[in-house]
């Protein structure tokens, strides 16, 4: 256990924040498979921006799980993320994290994102405005740098801590890299060992076996699951499992226990997950939304879990992109796993 700021965190395993997939519904199926801590989507710190649908949708915190509400902000403007920061704490949040990780274009060319690590000045007075700004904690999410010559994640690191950031996120990637290449452990592990606030370890974490090795040789507080989510939020039970059935400090190799292969979810545990993350979708954007926002995560479950051939697997999520009903999609998802071994466990 550790903490970011007053809260304690009895975790080691947080969903990374993604837009475009860690909304409400997914978020709260991760929390309910062990996930320590669950981040909002980025939202703009143009505050004029949050009454669009998508910025509405957004700001929806948890009401019905004991996950912490934490919200991600981004932007350049110092006082603008301040407000931003002060306007989340009045919606609920417990925690504001500020983006300084996103590699996209779209942001970075508003100097938003990772490109603000081209301005350490710029850096240290958005922390400080927006620290000063509210009475939670607030969290940062970076990289190693913004190319290969310009790696100044350490110096950004202690920026953060002495303007009062309670914990970093760490992606072992420079800007540049985006999501290419090696994720950097080393250049974590010496954030880790430079800081005294938590830092999160993220970036190619796929599943606990590999969770574990990262833990052990950063030294980090807790990893980041990111794309390794996709339809499989057991990978944070697998995660917490490894970690109480063996200490890291009894874990000296990749070669040690598999505890990957610890939660494997039966059919009937990944139709019911199914069905209720299609249902939540459903219900969080309604029927003109909610149909296709559930086709990317029903592609993601069933590559994961199916056992059928490959053509199979392409010709079934084909179809499902077909249907807008949300209990048609519901029928067809449990029919597709019907001739599994274990189909006598799927719900009707």
């Amino acid at each position: 256990m550790f903490q970011i700021g007053k809260h304690h965190i009895s975790g080691r395993a947080f969903l990374a924040p993604m837009a475009g997939v860690t909304d409400l519904p997914f978020r709260d199926i991760c929390v309910a498979h062990g996930a320590a801590l669950a981040t909002s989507e980025m939202l703009t710190s143009d505050t004029n921006l949050w009454q669009s649908e998508k910025s509405k949708s957004r700001l929806q915190l948890p009401q019905n799980n004991p996950g912490l509400k934490s919200i991600q902000i981004a932007g350049s403007d110092p006082q603008q993320l301040a407000n931003a920061a002060k306007a989340a704490v009045s919606l609920g949040a417990e925690i504001v994290d500020i983006n300084m990780g996103c590699p996209a274009k779209k942001v970075c060319k508003k100097l938003a994102g990772s490109a603000l690590l081209k301005d350490e000045e710029l850096v240290e007075d958005i922390l400080r405005t927006v620290v000063n700004a509210v009475d939670i904690p607030v969290t940062l999410k970076t990289r190693t740098g913004w190319d290969q010559d310009h790696k100044n994640g350490l110096r950004v690191a202690k920026i953060a801590e002495d303007a009062g950031i309670q914990a970093l996120a760490i992606h072992g990637r420079t800007r540049a890299c985006r999501f290419n290449g090696s994720a950097e452990y080393d250049s974590i592990a010496e954030i880790v060992s430079a800081v005294t606030i938590p830092v999160i370890a993220n970036g190619d974490i796929v599943d606990a076996q590999k969770a574990l090795g990262v833990l052990e040789y950063t030294k980090a507080k807790a990893v980041m699951i990111g794309r390794a989510a996709f339809g499989n939020p057991w990978i944070f039970k697998q995660i917490n499992h490894a970690l109480n059935a063996k200490p890291l400090s009894e874990t000296p190799s990749t070669k040690a226990h598999d505890h990957s292969k610890a939660f494997v979810p039966s059919t009937y545990e990944v139709v019911n997950t199914m069905s209720e993350h299609l249902k939540a979708l459903h219900e969080f954007y309604g029927p003109l939304k909610g149909h296709r926002i559930a086709r990317k995560h029903f592609a993601w479950y069933f590559k994961l879990h199916s056992q059928l051939e490959e053509c199979e697997i392409k010709d079934k999520i084909k179809h499902f992109n077909t249907i807008e009903d949300a209990e048609k999609q519901i029928t067809f998802t449990k029919d597709c796993f019907h001739n599994c071994p274990d189909k006598e466990e799927i719900a009707a």
